[in-house]
């Protein structure tokens, strides 16, 4: 074994890593073979007992089966053409407004946020619903693609959200209380949104012109049909999940059991099942949760070889004694996130350093679910900035190509809500019972 000072191997440690997942190979095969070699260099034969205890613990964590029940629900959902319905009802609705389809994407966004937990689901919907409609009515390439972005990615914030099950588990934190904090943040996001959209189409009318005026003639009494028609299934699927979690009546993995179920049910009523459509969601359920299981492991795997050498104690050290106390400590951390998601998967960075972080909250005087929260909003950043930015490239492949859509326009459309996102995070440093409050009344 060799004889190192636990800030130069914990150096070495993070190097090792960051280099390798830089470098393009798969991040399962970088973690654990960063932990296993310099694990066997530092601690011994006893590192293969250590990980093996670190990834039988995770994998046997029962709220791991909420990622394929929670997977199933979003993959019926996003192909039951439940979602092109509610849109055209929204669409209804709003159309007269300027920016109105803009606006009824951003709501179908927050929607489905509820039922579909991968943004990458959420986003291709969005586009392939949403994109060509936007843009035959005159609305400018960067409006629709931002307001595409922005929607899509809220699927990993408000709950259910396979982000929250997994920082939940990482960080020791009640996932029940994890996803009733992110719920009015979430709505928070959503509404930040359509207020842009609201404004920027009213001082800039020719980038979202109101639905031409045939579109729009449709009876009252039929505006509202279609919309409580398509509105109540969703919202079946949601309160079958929120609503067991809230009052207590079911934990996580059981209430994702539940929305499992109700989605089912609500595809058959709305006779939009088939066995086609069953084979296709079982089939990427598994892809999805293979994937997700595999990288959960290996990273626990990771955390723990990097705690046993001293790793945690080196970085608790450093922010602990950051200048301007435990805000400066916080700023920076928030910055090293903003960044790391520019160029890592949000997976890695909360399996890799959320996990080590979110325990250091107490001793900064923060609340450990503000803190693990506020590291998810600023995560819905690495979905729209550069070089990563999985729902700038989601939504670019998802387009036809006969639209026209480049990665510049979608880049420039999603700047502004970039920049909400950070004034989301502002008011919630300023009032953090916007994360608290709902937790709090939580029964059971």
């Amino acid at each position: 074994m060799i004889e190192i000072s636990p800030e130069i191997i914990a150096l070495v440690f993070l190097v090792a890593v960051l280099a390798g997942i830089l470098s393009g190979f798969h991040i399962a095969l970088v973690l654990i073979g960063v932990a296993t070699i310099i694990g066997y260099l530092v601690i011994g034969p006893p590192v293969f007992w250590l990980m093996y205890s670190r990834i039988y613990h995770i994998i046997m964590n029962h709220n791991m089966l909420a990622i394929p029940l929670f997977t199933f629900m979003g993959v019926l959902l996003a192909h039951s053409t439940l979602a092109e319905n509610l849109y055209g009802a929204l669409h209804l609705w709003l159309g007269r407004l300027r920016g109105g389809l803009a606006l009824s994407t951003l709501i179908l966004g927050t929607i489905i946020a509820a039922g579909l937990a991968v943004v990458q689901a959420s986003v291709s919907m969005l586009t392939t619903i949403s994109l060509r409609s936007m843009l035959e009515r005159g609305y400018s390439k960067e409006l629709a693609c931002g307001v595409i972005c922005a929607g899509g990615t809220l699927g990993i914030l408000i709950p259910p959200s396979i982000m929250l099950v997994i920082l939940g588990m990482t960080a020791g934190l009640s996932v029940g209380r994890l996803f009733f904090g992110a719920f009015i943040p979430g709505f928070i996001l959503s509404g930040l949104y359509l207020t842009y959209v609201v404004v920027r189409c009213g001082l800039q009318p020719q980038i979202g012109p109101p639905a031409p005026f045939e579109e729009r003639q449709i009876s009252f009494a039929r505006k509202i049909t279609l919309l409580l028609g398509w509105v109540f299934p969703p919202l079946i699927i949601i309160m079958s999940v929120l609503g067991t979690i809230f009052f207590g009546v079911a934990t996580v993995y059981e209430a994702a059991g539940v929305g499992a179920t109700a989605t089912l049910l609500v595809t058959i009523v709305c006779r939009k099942f088939s066995l086609k459509l069953m084979k296709y969601a079982m089939r990427e359920t598994l892809r999805v949760t293979g994937f997700v299981m595999l990288i959960t492991a290996c990273a626990n795997a990771v955390v723990g070889v990097f705690i046993y050498i001293g790793g945690k104690e080196v970085i608790s050290e450093l922010i602990l004694t950051m200048p301007f106390g435990r805000w400066g400590a916080f700023f920076a951390i928030m910055l090293a996130a903003f960044i790391l998601g520019m160029f890592i998967d949000w997976m890695s960075i909360i399996l890799i350093i959320v996990s080590i972080l979110v325990p250091i909250a107490p001793e900064l005087g923060f609340d450990p679910v503000w803190f693990a929260l506020m590291l998810c909003v600023n995560l819905q950043m690495s979905f729209m900035t550069p070089p990563l930015a999985q729902a700038i490239f989601v939504c670019q492949g998802s387009a036809d190509p006969d639209l026209g859509v480049t990665s510049g326009d979608i880049i420039r459309g999603v700047i502004p809500f970039v920049v909400l996102v950070m004034v989301a995070l502002g008011l919630f440093v300023a009032f953090p019972q916007l994360m608290l409050w709902l937790p709090s009344k939580m029964i059971g």
